[in-house]
């Protein structure tokens, strides 16, 4: 099974960044393989800077726990199970936006969307998941 192609990544954010402008947010989109490691990424003009570092980690944490990120936001909350979480691997997100991309039923990459309200990185990621299945 091959991972995500840069031609797959590269559609992907197009994807993104096209319903980015949709709903008129600006967004940082990070497209990365397997492993972890990125292959694109855009920062929109006006997308906030932090979320540069926000949106590959969101990608990076949909990696390492082959789930959507926000699956994870009621898991870390104080007395649940993986409560701390966030502190790990370099410091996981565990709130929506990062979306793992399967490839008949493999893990082949993810997407990470930071910038606006958890809803509206959650729709590019969205969006960008889409365009490659």
């Amino acid at each position: 099974m091959s991972g995500l192609t840069l031609a797959e990544a590269q559609k992907a954010l197009t994807a993104g960044l096209k319903k980015a402008d949709e709903i008129g947010q600006p967004m940082n989109i990070a497209v990365v393989d397997a492993g972890g490691h990125l292959l694109a990424f855009a920062r929109q003009d006006g997308a906030i800077r932090a979320s540069i570092d926000i949106s590959q980690r969101k990608a990076r944490t949909s990696i390492l726990m082959n789930m959507p990120t926000g699956d994870l936001a009621a898991l870390v909350q104080p007395g649940q199970e993986l409560y701390g979480l966030e502190q790990l691997s370099g410091g996981m997100v565990p709130f929506g936006g990062g979306l793992p991309v399967h490839r008949d039923g493999e893990l082949v990459g993810a997407v990470g969307v930071s910038a606006g309200s958890v809803e509206q990185d959650t729709q590019v990621a969205q969006a960008a998941v889409d365009a490659l299945t």
